[in-house]
């Protein structure tokens, strides 16, 4: 038996939501070969970087039309791999890619997708729990089909560190025009200064209730005492004061810090399916009943105008700076 699973990766390293689904891969066929597909250029790179997580075989498909992300040629090259290997489950990482990718395999086997995948239970068929509706609905489920196709839930599996060296085995795909129709063009790349939100162990976000964009000063400052990044929720971006990089949410970033601090954020269920695998939420907020509070492990009611700027003083006080 085989299982495959499509790694995403930049600049030789793969990434960390797809180190997590490699962890999903070995719960949903205990015993089954993992073998690994990464697309595109930095491709052998990333492969190396795979030992110690259980990969036996890293397979990298190489050629010069894929410079650029081109989902319906990441499925063609899925779905032929997964024929080829005759694997009996194929996974990814639940991220923009990843579930564009695996829906359009879906679709091309006529075969049923499991998305946001936050455990198994092994068996045919099999059985699962999801998310679904951003977060706000859990679903029990049981996957029947001849090859399972499912996608890990951001921050749900540790990745997993153990297993020897993977070979690597370079192949050419075959593609055809209609594979590339649709690719990425440009890419914007985020503001390199600070700390990055997604990698970031402290996020202080601010939501309506700072005010103003230049309300976001003490938010940064706090964010700057404490090393970390910040964030904010959808309306701040909808209103213009932050960048949509720095939204915290299912149509943001979602982030899985040491320690969330939400300010003035009422805590909406896309933002709450953002911030799920943050360790420990911190909330910030005047109204006692926001939903945020229904998730938070410790609270500050009052006005985070007061609020914060006194957190600010008191770490400063402490450092004796």
């Amino acid at each position: 038996m085989a299982v495959l699973v499509l790694v995403e990766h930049a600049g030789g390293e793969p990434a960390d939501l797809s180190l997590q689904a490699l962890t999903l891969a070995r719960e949903t066929v205990p015993g089954a070969a993992l073998h690994a597909l990464l697309v595109g250029p930095d491709g052998r790179a990333a492969a190396g970087a795979l030992a110690g997580h259980g990969v036996e075989t890293a397979h990298v498909a190489e050629h010069e039309a894929l410079s650029s992300f081109a989902p319906d040629a990441w499925a063609r090259i899925t779905t032929d791999l997964a024929e080829r290997l005759q694997a009996t489950a194929v996974l990814a990482a639940g991220s923009e890619r990843g579930n564009d990718v695996l829906a359009r395999a879906a679709a091309r086997g006529g075969l049923p997708l499991a998305t946001n995948v936050l455990s198994v239970t092994p068996g045919a068929p099999l059985g699962l729990t999801r998310m679904r509706w951003g977060g706000s609905l859990i679903e029990e489920a049981r996957l029947h089909a001849p090859r399972l196709l499912l996608t890990s839930a951001a921050h749900a599996f540790p990745p997993a560190q153990d297993g020897g060296e993977a070979s690597v085995e370079p192949f050419r795909p075959d593609l055809d025009a209609a594979d590339l129709v649709v690719q990425v063009r440009d890419h914007i790349a985020p503001p390199a200064a600070g700390v990055s939100l997604a990698d970031a162990k402290v996020v202080v976000s601010g939501g309506r209730g700072v005010g103003s964009a230049d309300g976001f000063g003490m938010i940064e400052e706090l964010a700057g005492l404490l090393d970390g990044a910040v964030g904010c929720s959808r309306a701040v971006t909808m209103a213009g004061w932050r960048p949509h990089t720095d939204q915290v949410g299912q149509t943001g970033t979602k982030i899985a810090p040491d320690i969330y601090i939400p300010c003035g954020i009422s805590g909406a269920t896309q933002h709450v399916a953002g911030c799920k695998g943050a360790k420990r939420i911190l909330a910030i907020n005047k109204d006692a009943d926001a939903p945020i509070m229904g998730v938070a492990d410790y609270a500050v009611i009052g006005d985070l105008a007061e609020v914060v700027p006194a957190i600010s003083a008191e770490i400063r006080r402490v450092r004796g700076a």
